[in-house]
This record gives structure tokens, sequence and C-alpha cells, in this order.
């Protein structure tokens, strides 16, 4: 397990739930959501390492465009808006994933040491019956995200205490490089507006983790 928030026990009836997701026959996509902080990517891989015989891991965040791109659009700065993804890019790969038509699907990995997606990362083969994918923006009803909802058999929204989310995000920050100034100017500025975006989406999940 290689989770990037502070560490949370795994709930044995979300890791039953997700089980007999994967049972269910032919290919299942457990989608996991919620604002920056929640303890998504934590939940999410720790369902991965558990199912690893059956389940793989597929991050919304491998679609982040580049910083590169970002500059050239004047949006480096707000990085991990809804608009600073390619979500075409992710519905086609969510697109691939379900048909599960291919030997194998390669799917990007994000990195967080250098900010950048590495494609073909992560390699999703056809007999794997679950794919996992966790990101911010599982659940928007609006523009290219609108199109992911219908590819989930199933999403959860991740709402921890606030303050416990606050406290992740800026240690998380803080772990990359940030000050923790900087660190909580980002928690409470673009990061808490991304927030904001995602709580709106929260009664469109099919399970709230607490």
């Amino acid at each position: 397990m290689t989770g990037k928030d502070q560490a949370v026990p795994l709930d044995p009836a979300l890791l039953a739930r997700a089980r007999r997701l994967a049972a269910d026959g032919g290919r299942r996509i457990l989608g996991i959501t919620g604002p920056p902080g929640a303890g998504k990517s934590t939940i999410a891989e720790a369902l991965a390492l558990e199912l690893a015989d059956v389940a793989r891991l597929v991050s919304m965040d491998g679609f982040h465009l580049a910083e590169a791109e970002l500059t050239r659009l004047g949006r480096r700065d707000r990085k991990g808006a809804p608009d600073t993804f390619d979500a075409l890019g992710y519905v086609a790969l969510l697109r691939r994933l379900r048909a599960a038509d291919e030997p194998v699907v390669y799917a990007p990995h994000f990195d967080r040491s250098i900010e950048e997606a590495i494609a073909g990362s992560i390699p999703v083969p056809q007999d794997v019956p679950l794919v996992i994918t966790e990101g911010n923006y599982l659940l928007v009803p609006d523009g290219p995200w609108a199109a992911v909802r219908s590819l989930l058999d199933e999403c959860w929204y991740v709402a921890p205490d606030e303050d416990v989310r606050m406290e992740r995000l800026v240690a998380r920050h803080e772990r990359f490089g940030r000050s923790p100034e900087d660190a909580r100017e980002r928690s409470l500025g673009s990061d808490q507006r991304n927030a904001e975006v995602i709580a709106r989406t929260r009664e469109l999940a099919d399970l709230i983790v607490c």
C-alpha cells in the first residue's frame, strides 16, 4: 500500500462490498470519490491491496494535464480544477476498461514527486473482474465528466470530518515540499474551491463513507 494520505483502517464492510462486486461476473468498475484530503486514495489502495488477485486500481489523477500545458493555458495556479484534466481521455479509458475486450489495457499513473502523469504505467489484464478508480470528479454531472457516472457500477463518496480532511490535506502538501504557510494557503484556496464543486455531487453516490 502506498497511500498518500494519513492511513485509515479499512472497514471490513467496505471490503466485503467490493468483494461482492468483483464476484458479480464480468468486468465491474467501482468509483471512489470525495474532496481533496478525504482519504479516497488510501481507501482505494487498501482495497486494491486486499483484492490483489481480482482487482486493479486506476486513478483519475493519471489524466492531469502536463505542467507545460497548464502553463500554456494559464491554468497552472488552478491545477486540480475540473478543466485541468483530460476528462475525455479518462472517459475513453473507462470505456475500454468496461468493454474488457482487449488482452490488456494500460492506464497512466500520476507521480506526485514530479507532478506529472506517466503513461502506460498500470496494466489491467482482461481477466481482472474489478477495476477500482478514484478521483475528485467522478460524479460531476456537467461537461465531459457527465459520462463517467454511467460507466461505474458503484460510486462511493468519502466524507470524513472536515477538520480531519483539512489536516490531512495540509500535511500532504507539506510532504511534497510546500512550506506550512504555502500548504495551508493551497488547502484553503484552490483546493477548497475544488472541494466545493465536489461536495455538490455527494447526493449522487451509492454509498457515503464517513
